[in-house]
């Protein structure tokens, strides 16, 4: 009779990354958003990250890497800085639009000392 090859099950990690919890991957989340130029897709990508349960963690690996554009932990990048303000082309009206005012995150006190805004 021939031998037996030998079973090899692999092993399953218990660890997993912090981005396997995002709920920008967890949800039924469009990706276009998060890299949007628009005020209203802007807005609602702050809106999925400021119940992420590792919206610190994404921020902190955005500042780190100096992502160069995009909705990051919360907050907006543009060219490796964090944006204070995102405004539409043009001149600003005089009463602002409720659709330009984009959520305000917290930016977590132990980033402070890292963020560059632009």
């Amino acid at each position: 009779m021939g031998t037996l090859a030998p079973q090899i099950t692999p092993t399953l990690t218990t660890t997993t990354r912090w981005e396997t919890q995002a709920r920008c991957r967890t949800e039924a989340a469009a990706t276009d958003l998060f890299f949007s130029e628009d005020l209203g897709d802007i807005a609602a990508a702050k809106r999925i990250c400021a119940v992420c349960p590792v919206m610190a963690e994404c921020l902190e690996q955005a500042i780190r890497n100096q992502e160069p554009w995009g909705v990051w932990g919360g907050q907006l990048f543009l060219n490796g800085r964090m944006l204070a303000i995102k405004r539409r082309r043009g001149r600003p009206p005089k009463h602002p639009r409720p659709e330009d005012q984009l959520p305000q995150i917290p930016i977590p006190e132990h980033l402070q000392a890292l963020v560059r805004i632009a």
